[in-house]
């Protein structure tokens, strides 16, 4: 990440400006993962009669660029779009699918949209600037024209998609994936790998168990929500651990400080000491780690439901945090 000299960091992701690599690969038969060195991931599953997408990207132009990797491999219309979650960096690029005749996401997240979609977009467009390239281009929020509690089945011909909510955990709001014939699961941002978690709007305490859940499925790939998609159940199972031990690190070290009656800033410089060695390397960690602190502190304090971000309270956070 940039530095701005005595300020501090550049704020969120305001100095990640390189454009990233993108990578299509093909995970099982007529699954693929678009993929861009840590940036949101969009899953593609192709069945008889159509294609579905998991997650849309941030703006429609950025959207584009699926579609064009899509278009390489089917000219099967893309009928229906999944939102694992509310967050504007996976659903605001929704109304380029000009095809999809559904999109798809939890009751929950729905809600969340509802409550703060807007708030969310303003800003999330404030702390990636080059995620949202083309934001001109948004028609606005991106709602579902389907919303779902537990599990529901896409059909696509006789490719079923199994889409279920198994538990809170990057959101209240989250979904994954799966497709039985392959053993293949996409589970948004509920697993990164090499990638930080973004915990902002998350539920630590029932991360963990939401995490076990997934990997009971034993999937043979995975598509996370940023970083490398994963074949074979060693680099899945590697990625789930990671991912808990990001969780467990970052909660137990801002718990220990709350306990301990250390506020914010001192609570955040103990998770820095925690965590700096093991996990500073990975995509997004200092844009992440203020916010994750933030909400953290929160859950360790008793506040269940998310305190909504602003783009007036990341501003003042961060210079709170990660000023001078």
């Amino acid at each position: 990440m940039s530095s701005t000299g005595s300020s501090g960091p550049a704020f969120a992701s305001a100095g990640d400006l390189a454009e990233k690599t993108i990578t299509f690969a093909e995970i099982g038969p007529g699954l693929y993962a678009f993929t861009a060195e840590g940036d949101p991931n969009t899953g593609v599953v192709i069945g008889d009669d159509g294609v579905l997408i998991v997650d849309a990207q941030a703006t429609p132009i950025m959207a584009q660029a699926v579609i064009e990797r899509v278009r390489s491999v089917t000219d099967k219309p893309i009928t229906h779009v999944l939102l694992s979650h509310y967050h504007a960096v996976r659903v605001l690029g929704a109304s380029a699918y000009k095809d999809a005749k559904m999109i798809i996401a939890s009751d929950a997240t729905r809600d969340l949209i509802v409550e703060r979609g807007q708030f969310d977009m303003d800003s999330e467009i404030g702390r990636f600037p080059r995620l949202f390239r083309g934001q001109e281009s948004i028609p606005g929020l991106t709602w579902p024209t389907l919303s779902f509690s537990g599990e529901i089945s896409v059909w696509l011909g006789k490719r079923e998609v199994r889409i279920r909510q198994i538990g809170r955990g990057h959101t209240a709001g989250d979904t994954i994936a799966y497709v039985p014939d392959a053993n293949v699961m996409f589970s948004g941002d509920l697993v990164e790998y090499k990638s930080a978690c973004y915990c902002g709007d998350a539920h630590f305490k029932d991360w963990p168990e939401t995490l076990a859940k997934l990997a009971a499925y034993d999937p043979v790939a995975l598509v996370p929500g940023r970083g490398d998609a994963l074949v074979g159940r060693e680099k899945v199972a590697a990625a789930i651990a990671g991912t808990k031990a990001f969780l467990e690190t970052l909660y137990s070290t801002t718990k220990r400080a709350v306990d301990a009656g250390k506020d914010l800033k001192a609570a955040f410089a103990d998770v820095r000491a925690a965590m700096d060695g093991p996990f500073g390397a990975y995509a997004i960690y200092e844009h992440c780690l203020p916010f994750n602190v933030s909400r953290a502190y929160d859950e360790a304090r008793g506040i269940d439901h998310p305190v909504i971000w602003t783009a007036e309270r990341d501003r003042a956070m961060w210079a709170a945090l990660q000023g001078a």
